[in-house]
């Protein structure tokens, strides 16, 4: 499995709104990709993302950048992984999964080609990939 590098954190949050206004004034940035459902923000190559509280699990996740995530899922269940979250798109051909790894522990993956690594004056830097 080819790992990217670590990606992006999620934070669940009540009014996603009221969120993107307070980080906003807090980065000094406003976000990349602004949709009611998710709020993505790139800081210092790697992504904060806001999501809405839902019903389930409102915990903050870390996803693992991966070029194909239901390529990735699959190796990790063959290694040991239980699947917690299945394969799912989320909007401009982001897909996202999330894994338990054998000691309980979340294993997040995104395939995100909106959001691409580029080599910048010889240092790795990321961004939107528009």
């Amino acid at each position: 499995m080819m790992l990217l590098g670590l990606r992006t954190q999620t934070f669940p949050v009540d009014d996603v709104e009221t969120a993107k206004a307070w980080y906003t004034a807090v980065l000094g940035v406003g976000p990349y990709f602004d949709e009611p459902f998710y709020v993505g923000f790139n800081v210092g190559g790697y992504e904060l993302g806001l999501v809405p509280k839902g019903d389930g699990d409102n915990q903050p996740k870390t996803f693992w950048g991966v070029p194909d995530v239901k390529a990735a899922v699959a190796e990790l269940v063959e290694h040991g992984a239980t699947l917690h979250e299945e394969v799912r798109d989320v909007g401009e051909g982001i897909r996202v999964a999330t894994v338990r790894d054998p000691n309980g522990h979340l294993f997040g993956l995104i395939e995100n080609p909106v959001f691409a690594v580029v080599e910048v004056a010889g240092t790795a830097e990321a961004g939107p990939g528009r």
